[in-house]
């Protein structure tokens, strides 16, 4: 998670991820911190402690012990920072457009973009979810740089057309894709389609 605005997006798709039994490993920029603190009720505990957050975290999603892991921002030992340890996925969510244009250039000056790095070196999964508006030449530019080199940008832009009534079920629209995206099984958002969709209503 980095510090652009949406904080709500990455800390459900964290309790999603870690009600489907997934192991974690999550890394928190110092600005996603802020963020977190700012737009939501999750308060972290401060001092830049990341044991601490990460326990506070476990315990707010009720992950199972070590399947949460919170690696700090310059922990380059780290399995991440290595394409001999990276996991198969990696979603950045929030992505800043400082984090954007940091991994279109090959920047590894935090763990972050170091992992970024290497999921891309070792062809793994990157999923970018950016959250900006209006996107500036430079933030499409940094995008479409990045889908070339194989990362997925999936803008956290919710769907309507399942008639959503709170702001929970439009967070949970742009979480259910991601979740799709990365294999996980999810019951946020039926599938265009299926029982409960509203182009299954249609047909009807």
């Amino acid at each position: 998670m980095t510090g652009a605005s949406g904080a709500q997006y990455g800390l459900r798709l964290l309790q999603c991820l870690l009600a489907a039994d997934v192991r974690v490993w999550l890394l928190l920029s110092d600005a996603a911190q802020v963020v977190i603190n700012t737009e939501t009720d999750c308060q972290l505990p401060g001092s830049g402690d990341d044991q601490a957050v990460e326990a506070f975290l476990a315990d707010r999603f009720g992950a199972r012990p070590g399947q949460l892991k919170l690696f700090g921002k310059r922990d380059w030992f780290s399995p991440v920072a290595s394409g001999t340890g990276s996991p198969a996925s990696m979603v950045i969510c929030p992505a800043s457009g400082g984090t954007l244009s940091a991994i279109a250039c090959g920047a590894s000056n935090n763990l972050i973009e170091r992992a970024a790095d290497v999921a891309l070196k070792e062809r793994r999964q990157l999923i970018l979810v950016p959250r900006e508006a209006p996107y500036s030449e430079i933030h499409l530019e940094n995008m479409l740089k990045l889908t070339r080199m194989g990362a997925m940008v999936l803008p956290a832009s919710p769907g309507f057309y399942q008639r959503p009534r709170t702001l929970e079920d439009l967070v949970d629209f742009v979480v259910a894709r991601l979740l799709d995206q990365l294999g996980v099984e999810q019951g946020l958002l039926p599938r265009w389609g299926e029982a409960g969709s509203v182009g299954e209503a249609a047909q009807q």
